[in-house]
């Protein structure tokens, strides 16, 4: 691996911190997708109990342990259940406005990461080609081989590990995108099911 790097310039280590950075997010929002997924379904079997019996104070008390976006949202629409309901309806929205960044949370610089490797393993090949122009130059025909051979290295490598970090990421981003789009979707459901039993317009 150190090799690589090496032989692939300056560039490879940018590329290299990128995949890093690209690796943690996607196992982190993995774990968190599949957590508060888990979570929510527990929320939700909770809930149908706890709003059949009237039980106000058991629900809040369940969506405080879940912590889960919706369960946020659940628990703004439980402290606002006495408000009118335009009123109601107007902060839960603002409630659910307020938490969907927590869904988003690391995807700005995971779809940044996808765009950059890219542009940082093209700009590798541009400047290995560069060196490999000027060793070409400067030693006749064909100049110091193993000169020209380490910059066509470092211009091939940098193009393929930037290939590397960026398709993966660009892939997961999407992924992660559409979960998010599904969560939403959810957590909507949700809190309307939630909203029609504390109103008593489904038992």
């Amino acid at each position: 691996m150190l090799g690589l790097i090496k032989s692939g310039g300056p560039l490879m280590v940018a590329i290299f911190i990128c995949a890093v950075i690209a690796t943690f997010i996607i196992i982190e929002r993995f774990y968190y997708f599949v957590s508060i997924k888990k979570r929510d379904a527990e929320l939700s079997r909770f809930l149908e109990d706890d709003l059949q019996k009237k039980d106000f104070q058991k629900a809040e008390t369940d969506c405080i342990a879940a912590g889960t976006p919706t369960a946020k949202v659940i628990k703004k629409a439980l402290d606002c259940r006495r408000w009118e309901e335009n009123d109601m309806k107007e902060a839960v929205a603002a409630e659910m406005d307020s938490v969907v960044p927590q869904l988003e949370h690391y995807l700005t610089p995971l779809g940044t990461i996808a765009n950059i490797s890219t542009l940082l393993g093209l700009l590798g090949t541009v400047t290995g080609n560069i060196k490999a122009f000027g060793v070409l130059s400067a030693g006749g025909s064909m100049g110091d081989p193993a000169a020209l051979a380490g910059a066509i290295a470092e211009a091939l490598l940098t193009t393929a590990a930037g290939l590397c970090v960026s398709i993966p990421a660009f892939i997961f981003h999407n992924y992660f995108v559409s979960r998010v789009n599904r969560r939403i979707a959810e957590m909507e459901s949700m809190v309307t099911s939630a909203l029609l039993r504390m109103t008593g317009r489904i038992l």
